[in-house]
């Protein structure tokens, strides 16, 4: 649950075409869907990149975890430049999904990171016994990769499924 003080911004992102999701839409939504997540960063160049990610959403904070390289192009994007755009979105129709911005923590202790990393292995692979969990996971034990706290400032939504 959200702080008290604390008041999720939702929006329509598709205004007159299908509906907005609700508070408790959106936090279903992200915390269900094993969808990627595409987060985009702008380069060294000014350039916006687009990154495919897996994702863990944190409820009770209300922010985003992604877990990466700690020299991937992303991370090294974010070191520039700590302002993100993202998108979670169903590719079939009806579609649905949410969209928004936020501002990106670049979190680098492995013993914080490695319980959230465990539970993005959880979500994604069904196991942290799985092979490619057990080589992200020694990532991040040995500190070769980092969590990207993401906290959006608005949930951008839309589901088609249903109309206004």
């Amino acid at each position: 649950m959200l702080p008290l003080n604390v008041q999720m911004k939702v929006l329509h992102g598709s205004p007159g075409f299908g509906v907005q999701l609700s508070e408790n839409e959106v936090k279903d939504f992200l915390s269900d869907s094993k969808l990627n997540l595409h987060l985009g960063t702008v380069d060294k160049d000014d350039y916006p990149n687009v990154h495919p990610t897996w994702y863990l959403y944190d409820e009770s904070k209300d922010v985003i975890f992604i877990e990466t390289g700690k020299e991937s192009k992303k991370t090294n994007n974010l070191k520039r430049n700590d302002k993100i755009y993202f998108c979670i979105d169903e590719g079939n129709p009806p579609y649905k999904g949410i969209r928004g911005k936020g501002d990106v923590k670049i979190l680098s202790n492995p013993d914080a990171n490695l319980p959230i990393a465990q539970r993005i292995m959880v979500k994604y692979l069904g196991s942290i016994d799985h092979p490619m969990a057990k080589l992200l996971l020694e990532n991040v034990r040995n500190g070769n990769s980092v969590l990207l706290e993401i906290k959006p400032k608005y949930y951008s939504t839309w589901d088609y499924s249903r109309n206004n």
